[in-house]
């Protein structure tokens, strides 16, 4: 063997191949190059390329519809965990927590909420095997997992939720099969995934995703598996659905109470003030908004709060990165137990396991929530007691004195070296602080305690900025002190107010303490010592508002929509320029309410109360005002022209800065006004005209937009295009709308935005709720638009589902799911006759959608529900009863019951007949005269008038003589009005959630073991009808002679006589009986050879089929034996 290396091979320098590889080197490769192998090969085949392309685009088309969910701030989307017990949805739960934060559940119960990515979290909620938790959960997820035990199948539960979401809008649905492991055969196991994947698509769609997890390792799935799953939900996108992206709703995640435990304690079945915390989602939520708890009723919102989110999205730094860092990764779970804390009902519970102390040296081992807040409490030295004793209340950070229930008792608190004389450092407010925990001995020595003599001030000053205090060194050593400030407007000295009536005390306990300027005779005594370098700030007030009267600039705008919307003030009251309500109604509030109570003076000032926007201008009184001046309305009416150039010139004029905030040195200057007014003038004239220019522009834009092709350059939209382009733009109308506004006016005029996690407490709550709450049934707050807070018959089509037993029947209890709401009502069922009446039905037809109305709250047209018969957890059969759609809330269609009424003839005349037994009075009769009448044999007639004697019979009119033994009905309609019976269903308020409505007469007698009463009318018995003998038919025989011979009556007459074949006598011969005798004898035995031969044959069947169904039996058992393995 040649172990020689191989030649490198040399690419052709010359010759066809160098030739032909040059040839192809410029031709480029791309799709649709090779016109052979892409392009048909006959005409048909385009066409039907061509019809394929359009369908699969049409097939990709669907309804456009807006999507409300902010870009920057997404709500979390719900991933709901459902199928039968036992098939692992906890398992599952913990697994995917334990993905995505690294955190291991030890119980899960209630919404976790988890950071999945830069743009996106997940809330994950397991679903009890309850219907109504079912229901709920269908309404409001987003992402359905629906788990399906691979060893049992489909069971009854999936296929009612699956059916439930489709009446409530179909979300995404992500099948899981679990415990594959059970079984141990591949080729079973195979057999068993396409089985159970056929039957999926069936159900959701044809391709819908099915992930397998095959066994569990250390409390969880397989991580690969789960990595698998969670990535594909991660990217999933989700399309709105129409009824909840009409209506904001929220998941609750925490629920407490805040009802007065006193209350509780006097009255425990009180109604309660609950809280309950969540994210908002579909659209924005205001406070005026009336909300519905399945469950537990329609409540009112007393008041909604914008929180910080619990669980936010990472932030600009972490969106540099690639991934997530471990520390971002974020969960929250209020009801369960991550980081030791759970919030229940009524209580926080913390659970640290393993030792509570903490050893030196741990203060950086990072713990859990709870672990740090025990170890914080190990930390307290005194009770609460004691803290409370020792602790005092201040007004402000700076002031000089707690408050105190004996004003003259009152302590300075001073630097410990003021007895030493030393003053050469001046002392902070802080350090003149009395905090929580002083000990006795320390505040003995620290306190400064004047005497009756003391010149100082004895009420407390209202500061606004940090005032230092320092000690006089003066003889007489008394408590008096000198302020200092940092700035000019820090120092308020007590003569501003001087003359003025005192405008508000402050109250606290019934004792006052007097915080106004009021001037008394030791402050006189403050005044003249004041330096001189102050003494320009006294009578400030004075000489601002003389500065006010000379140059009147423009005061600033108000927020009206914080007036209106965040105020108790009436709407005369904020027109007045008040900002704060009258004087009534503060003194109407009891003393019990607020710790402080704002008095107000019973004097009336001269002028009314300032705005709380500017308190250095006064309003002027309107009186002042002179209406008829011309001048007056010359010196406003630049207000009233578009452009504030005017106005700009105007407070230059009136010596007012560009910046409006100070004043114009005229005299430094030498202008005056009446050397900026023909400015003014043309300053005017340029502004009219360009705001006339700025009109015909807009105009000719709205006349290009209304008559010109707006696709006449650019490539034309279809009309799909046009709707999502059309609504996007109003999308980004409505969010510039309120750009540059603040989110307590949004918050007020919009409402909440979705995304927003918000508590909203909630008032006249039912007790059960709290007593009875169950942190794994979801709560969920749905809001209601104005139109379904009332109540009135609604108009649904409905269709009996294929898969329930029984039929339908007219006023018995249903349960209908219908919006938010879960209520008994009782339907009555009805068809369209031919576009002219609704005609009720006694059941529900067959394979066939019907009429339904029925009492409850009104709701939108085309919006989806499904009913039950019973919400019994314990019932075998499926309970998904009908399913359907609302029609119309249109009061007027009436449902009318077909109504027979019969009567006999008394007397007959030629085509006239007097009917009697059919109507009571001559009133019930002349209510029908004109009805149409029928005889049994088809006669044809009408009413005509009442008799008058017997009463209630009366005269008609027929095509032909009817007989006395005629049988006449009159086909009537009565009209039928559904029963107001509303009953909403409360298992949020039952213990264990086991609701029970209104049952029939037969289901209660069946329960309590009572027999049916019967009565002797209503028993069936046997009808004796006599059999009716007719006349025969007699033709006159001048009639019978003018007839054709066709038409003319064959009847023979019977034959008296015998005829000769029947008197005649036949004798055999004796050959000829034997023979007979014979054949008799044969076909006897053959006969009876064929019976036994067929009870033979019956036997041999009976031993051949209990083989069979002993080999079948052995069959079945083996196959069960090969699945488990």
């Amino acid at each position: 063997m040649d172990s020689s290396a191989h030649k490198s091979h040399h690419a052709p320098r010359a010759g066809n191949k160098k030739d032909k590889k040059d040839k192809g080197k410029g031709k480029s490769h791309d799709k649709g190059f090779n016109e052979k192998a892409f392009a048909p090969k006959s005409g048909r085949n385009a066409d039907r390329q061509g019809r394929r392309k359009a369908e699969k685009d049409q097939t990709r088309l669907h309804v456009p519809l807006v999507d409300r969910t902010p870009d920057d701030e997404p709500p979390p989307v719900i991933v709901a965990i459902v199928g039968p017990p036992g098939v692992g949805k906890t398992t599952l739960v913990k697994s995917l927590v334990k993905r995505y934060t690294k955190t291991s559940l030890t119980e899960a119960k209630g919404p976790i909420t988890v950071v999945t990515g830069k743009k996106r979290r997940l809330t994950f909620m397991e679903c009890n095997n309850d219907l109504n938790s079912m229901v709920d959960v269908g309404k409001v997820a987003d992402l359905v997992l629906l788990m399906i035990d691979a060893s049992l199948g489909f069971e009854m539960e999936t296929f009612e939720f699956l059916n439930v979401l489709q009446a409530h809008g179909f979300p995404k649905v992500i099948g899981v099969l679990t415990h594959l492991d059970l079984i141990k055969k591949v080729a079973i196991q195979r057999e068993t995934k396409k089985r159970l994947k056929k039957r999926f698509w069936t159900e959701i769609y044809q391709g819908a995703k099915l992930f397998y997890l095959s066994g569990i390792l250390n409390g969880r799935y397989p991580d690969q598996e789960i990595l698998n799953l969670s990535r594909f939900v991660s990217v999933m996108k989700f399309r709105p659905l129409v009824f909840r992206n009409s209506h904001p709703y929220m998941l609750a995640d925490r629920l407490e109470d805040l009802t007065p435990r006193e209350l509780i304690r006097t009255n425990p079945n009180t109604d309660r003030s609950v809280t309950i915390y969540g994210y908002l989602r579909g659209t924005n939520m205001k406070q005026s908004t009336k909300v519905h708890v399945p469950g537990a009723g329609d409540l009112d919102i007393k008041s909604i709060t914008r929180l910080t989110d619990p669980c936010p999205l990472p932030t600009a730094e972490s969106e540099k990165r690639r991934k997530l860092s471990d520390k971002q990764k974020l969960i929250h779970a209020p009801m369960s137990d991550v980081g030791g804390v759970m919030y229940d009902k009524d209580a926080v519970y913390i659970n640290v396991p393993g030792n509570f102390t903490r050893a030196d040296g741990e203060d950086e081992v990072p713990r859990g929530e709870g672990e740090q807040m025990v170890i914080d409490l190990q930390d307290v030295n005194t009770t609460l007691a004691d803290g409370i004793a020792r602790s005092s209340i201040k007004l402000f950070e700076s002031s000089s004195q707690p408050l105190s229930l004996h004003p003259s008792g009152s302590d300075f608190s001073e630097d410990e070296g003021e007895d030493d004389g030393d003053h050469d450092e001046s002392l902070t407010g802080s350090d003149l602080d009395l905090k929580e925990g002083d000990d006795d001995e320390e505040s003995d020595d620290d306190v400064f305690r004047p005497g009756p003599s003391s010149g100082g001030r004895r009420t407390m000053r209202q500061s606004r900025g940090t005032t230092r205090f320092m000690p006089s060194n003066n003889e007489s050593g008394k408590g008096e002190y000198i302020a200092y400030a940092d700035s000019d407007s820090e120092l308020e000295l007590d003569g501003e107010d001087e003359g003025n009536d005192p405008q508000a005390h402050w109250q606290q306990d019934d004792e006052a303490l007097d915080l106004d300027d009021e001037v008394d005779d030791d402050e006189d005594e403050d005044e003249d010592e004041i330096p001189a370098a102050l003494r320009w700030k006294s009578d400030l007030a004075g000489r601002a508002l003389s500065t006010y009267k000379q140059h009147a600039g423009r005061r600033r705008n108000r927020d009206l929509v914080k007036l209106i919307y965040n105020s108790s003030l009436t709407p005369e009251e904020i027109s007045r320029g008040e900002s704060s309500p009258s004087s009534s109604k503060i003194n109407s509030r009891g003393d019990d309410d607020d710790f402080f109570t704002l008095k107000t003076s019973s004097v009336p000032s001269s002028s009314s109360a300032p705005s709380s926007i500017d308190q250095a201008k006064e309003p002027a009184p309107f009186n002042a005002v002179d209406w008829d001046d011309e001048d007056v309305l010359d010196s406003f009416r630049h207000l009233f022209i578009t452009g504030n150039s005017g106005a700009q010139d105007l407070d230059a004029a009136d010596g007012i800065d560009d910046d409006g905030n100070g004043f114009v040195d005229l005299e430094a200057s030498g202008e005056t006004g009446a050397n900026v007014e023909p400015q003014n003038e043309k300053t005017l004239e340029e502004e009219r005209e360009a705001a006339l220019t700025r009109k015909k522009e807009d105009l000719k834009r709205k006349f290009d937009e209304q008559y010109d092709d707006p696709d006449e350059d650019g490539e034309k939209m279809d009309f799909y295009e046009e709707k999502k382009d059309e609504m996007a733009r109003q999308l980004r109308l409505n969010r510039e709308e309120f750009v540059g506004v603040d989110e307590e006016t949004r918050a007020l005029v919009e409402g909440h935005r979705p995304g927003a996690y918000v508590r909203i407490e909630l008032e006249n709550v039912p007790c059960e709720l709290i007593q009875h709450f169950n942190p794994t049934n979801p709560i969920i707050v749905g809001g209601l638009l104005p139109a379904e807070e009332r109540f009135g018959f609604v108009q649904v089509r409905i269709k009996r589902h294929r898969w329930f037993a029984r039929t339908l029947k007219t006023n018995d209890p249903l349960i209908f799911s219908l919006g938010w709401r879960r209520f008994q009502t009782m339907p009555v069922y009805s068809l369209d006759d031919h576009s002219i009446r609704m005609r009720m039905l006694k059941y529900t037809p067959e394979h066939m959608h019907c009429y339904a109305t029925f009492y409850g709250p009104v709701s939108l047209p085309n919006t989806g529900f499904c009913a039950f018969n019973s919400l019994d957890g314990t019932t075998a059969a499926f309970r998904v009863s009908a399913t359907g759609v609302v029609l119309d809330i249109d009061r007027s269609s009436k449902i009318v019951k077909k109504l027979k009424l019969t009567g006999v003839p008394y007397k007959i005349f030629k085509n006239t007949a007097f009917i009697r037994d059919m109507f009571n009075s001559q009133l019930e009769v002349a209510k029908f005269e004109g009805a149409t009448i029928r005889t049994v044999s088809g006669i044809r007639g009408q009413i005509k008038k009442a008799l008058p004697k017997p009463e209630g019979s009366f005269r008609a009119t027929f095509e032909d003589k009817v007989l006395m033994s005629d049988l006449i009905f009159l086909r009537g309609w009565y009209p039928i009005q559904p029963r107001k019976y509303y009953n909403p269903v409360t298992s949020l308020l039952v213990e264990g959630g086991n609701w029970q409505g209104m049952r029939l007469t037969g289901q209660v007698r069946r329960e309590q073991g009572v027999k049916t009463p019967l009565e002797i009318n209503s028993a069936y018995r046997a009808v004796d009808r006599p059999s009716r003998r007719f006349n025969a038919l007699k033709v006159p025989r001048k009639l019978q002679q003018a007839l054709p011979y066709a038409s003319k009556p064959k009847t023979l007459k019977a034959q008296l006589k015998q005829t000769y074949l029947q008197k005649r006598a036949v004798v055999l011969e004796p050959e000829e009986k034997k023979a007979i005798t014979m054949l008799q004898q044969i076909r006897a035995l053959r006969k009876d050879q064929v019976q036994r031969r067929k009870a033979k044959q019956g036997e041999k069947r009976e031993e051949f089929k209990k083989k069979m169904a002993k080999i079948e039996a052995a069959k079945n058992e083996k196959r069960s034996e090969d699945r488990k393995e």
